[in-house]
């Protein structure tokens, strides 16, 4: 986001990395682990039973891309048969109230998007009919 004029317009630049990382960490599944990482470390199939609707393939993909982020750390269990669980890094946690900010945005914003998403599908839909 650019914001002209403003002192510290060079801090809202946002560059390439910094897009990556966010398109990484606020993607669907991303915020469901982390929020869920946040309360306690959890295995892999606890995860899959409290985010029920993320396949496999796309939780095992979201844990490898948070724990290459730092944001979340892989802990080998010592006990048999071999267990992993997932827990939080201070990365992650860091990124608690941010999210929960966000968050709380969303709800409150929400009924203005959809009004507006109304409005324009609406006249798009006139356009379309008058065409």
């Amino acid at each position: 986001m650019k914001h002209t004029g403003s002192p510290d317009a060079a801090l809202l630049d946002v560059t390439a990395p910094q897009r990556e990382l966010l398109d990484q960490v606020l993607d669907k599944w991303s915020l469901q682990v982390l929020d869920q990482l946040c309360g306690r470390p959890l295995r892999f199939n606890e995860l899959r039973r409290v985010i029920p609707d993320v396949g496999q393939k796309s939780l095992t993909a979201t844990l490898r891309r948070l724990e290459r982020n730092g944001m979340i750390e892989r802990v080998v269990l010592a006990a048999r048969p071999v267990a992993v669980e997932y827990r939080i890094s201070p990365i992650g946690d860091s990124l608690n109230e941010l999210v929960d900010a966000l968050l709380q945005w969303t709800s409150t914003t929400l009924p203005h998007v959809e009004a507006a998403r109304e409005r324009y599908d609406g006249a798009t839909d006139t356009e379309a009919a008058r065409a």
